[in-house]
């Protein structure tokens, strides 16, 4: 029996978000993987077996009756109200009002898709029925993402501007208060004898939570710091491996693609100590909790030889624990859980899939 999938999102229209590939990376590995099971079609007339729901947009809400009358309904859940609250600056009854329509929008799926499970208590707390979430955690490809030779990195950094010598600290996200931005400048100021490198950008313009202050910075940054401003995907291979680890201080977060990436190009990751990552990231990452922290575990990344390739080979096993068919065995498990609870079209996925 062939299924149709119909994968529903938006997020390009909204450029260096994860959302965006997450998105690209999900919908790649089940085009791939699982083509003996399923047929996947993008942005199509919900009118498949299982529509998919990447993005909370209007116009999708409206379609969920139609795409229910066909078959089954899902929506991944990459956001919740408390991380919007502290990404974006919306006015009090814009907020209210968006917020309502985005749990509605979750409890109108017959499944949700949660990257982190950590996701699902919260979930509940709004009201979903949680014996309809399923954890499925982010995946990146790594013939997209891979490790390059050190006399490689050295070009790359004569490229970007960068010191070759300098131990060089890098992160990749938005411009918002919550990743930590102001750590992170902070922790740049108080050790010039390394480099600082931030790729992304606000890629909700002014309406960025900390714009105004943020900018202010990026305008006028430390001489050890570099904004990148928002990379082309395609590049972002080359930016992980800029880095000598990856310092990423958010204090809101739900699975970041970027910890993903880096840890396919075995950059050692640097995170803030907060309780989402405990049951996705294990041990795979070094830890700390304040600017005080945060250099002193730098400090010891830059000098400490033994310290370094631990960190980089727990790096590595991330980058297995989350490889490409662990990952597509759960996305296996989970669509042909739900695919006979739709109604099944033999002749007309055939046609569909040889272009009938």
């Amino acid at each position: 029996m062939i299924y149709k999938i119909n994968m529903l999102s938006q997020a390009a229209k909204v450029k260096g978000q994860g959302v965006l590939s997450a998105y690209e990376e999900q919908v790649s590995l089940v085009k791939e993987e699982l083509n003996e099971k399923f047929i996947v079609v993008e942005n199509k007339w919900p009118d498949a077996d299982i529509t998919h729901y990447h993005t909370v947009n209007l116009r999708y809400f409206l379609s969920i009756p139609f795409a229910k009358r066909n078959g089954v309904t899902v929506g991944y859940v990459h956001f919740l109200p408390e991380t919007v609250d502290t990404s974006l600056q919306l006015p009090k009854i814009c907020k209210k009002v968006f917020y309502k329509y985005l749990i509605w929008f979750y409890k109108s799926m017959d499944y949700l898709v949660t990257v982190n499970p950590y996701f699902i208590e919260r979930l509940g707390a709004y009201g979903v029925d949680t014996d309809k979430v399923t954890y499925i955690p982010n995946y990146v490809s790594d013939t997209q993402f891979f490790p390059i030779e050190e006399e490689n990195k050295q070009n790359l950094r004569e490229k970007y501007g960068l010191d070759k010598d300098k131990f060089t600290v890098l992160c990749a996200g938005q411009l918002q208060t919550r990743k930590g931005i102001f750590d992170f400048i902070e922790i740049a100021r108080q050790m010039p004898h390394m480099q600082f490198v931030w790729a992304g950008g606000f890629s909700f313009g002014k309406m960025t939570d900390g714009y105004k202050e943020i900018k202010e910075v990026v305008d006028n940054p430390p001489p050890n710091l570099k904004f990148l401003g928002i990379m082309d995907r395609e590049l972002m291979n080359e930016i992980y491996n800029l880095g000598d680890v990856m310092f990423l201080p958010s204090f809101e977060e739900l699975f970041p693609m970027t910890i993903l990436e880096a840890m396919n190009c075995r950059t050692p990751i640097l995170l803030r100590d907060i309780d989402i990552y405990k049951n996705i990231l294990f041990d795979f990452y070094v830890k700390g909790n304040n600017v005080e922290e945060f250099k002193i575990l730098l400090e010891r990344l830059a000098s400490d030889e033994t310290f370094y390739k631990m960190a980089v080979d727990k790096a590595w096993e991330g980058h297995l624990f989350y490889h490409r068919d662990h990952v597509s065995q759960m996305w296996d498990a989970f669509y042909t859980e739900i695919a006979p609870k739709a109604k099944p079209f033999k002749l007309k996925a055939l046609l569909n899939r040889f272009g009938g």
